[in-house]
């Protein structure tokens, strides 16, 4: 059963159970983050990248991952930041499934987005995935050892430009790349997509990546 600890807003003194989330490793299985039982919340004030994820290690397969610090949202508007056991915390196993099966995480906020473009990007081979170092001109970049992403959760459709951008800097750093979108895609840039081979994957709200062009079911089919 996953972990679950009592948690107290420090600006309104109201009082929580926060339960510990899991998330689908690679493999399949569930992992969620130990939680530091003598630790006390921190607030979230403004938002740093790499604060935000910590290391996890799945108690089945021993793969190593990048997943979402735990988070509580108070009622009064306050964030709490739940603390973790360790540095770099290992991955309770929560259960393991009799066969492993991708499970995508729920789309609500744009950092649910990034989280399910990271899951399928996983699934897909890439283990390393972070935080691009060049900013895309639009939505957020992604990047893993011979591949570059670009998960765009806005609610306007993906451009000829967002797909040419993305393509060109996959180009200067000889990378593989790909785009998510929360919105889908304007006609010219699925047309655009096809004529430099960028695969496109359309982001549902259950957090499911689905192909949407010839380029991105050959990756799915395959994987990297």
């Amino acid at each position: 059963m996953p972990e679950s600890v009592p948690v107290r807003c420090p600006a309104c003194r109201r009082a929580h159970r926060f339960t510990t989330p899991s998330y689908p490793c690679a493999c399949g299985a569930p992992v969620a983050p130990p939680l530091d039982l003598d630790g006390v919340p921190g607030t979230v004030d403004h938002r740093v990248w790499r604060e935000e994820w910590i290391t996890l290690r799945c108690g089945c397969c021993g793969l190593r991952g990048e997943w979402p610090r735990p988070e509580l949202g108070c009622p009064c508007g306050t964030v709490l930041r739940i603390p973790v056991a360790g540095p770099e915390a290992a991955a309770v196993l929560t259960g393991r499934p009799a066969r492993p099966a991708f499970r995508p995480v729920p789309i609500r906020t744009a950092r649910d987005a990034v989280t399910a473009a990271v899951l399928h990007l996983r699934r897909l081979g890439h283990e390393d995935v972070r935080r691009a170092d060049r900013r895309p001109p639009s939505g957020i970049g992604l990047a893993g050892r011979g591949v570059l992403a670009q998960v765009d959760p806005s609610d306007r459709p993906a451009t000829p430009r967002d797909v040419e951008c993305l393509w060109l800097t996959a180009m200067t750093e000889s990378s593989a790349c790909l785009h998510f979108s929360l919105a889908g895609y304007a006609e010219e840039a699925r047309a655009r997509a096809d004529t430099l081979g960028v695969p496109l994957f359309l982001l549902g709200l259950d957090g499911a990546a689905r192909p949407v062009n010839a380029a991105a079911d050959a990756l799915d089919a395959d994987g990297a």
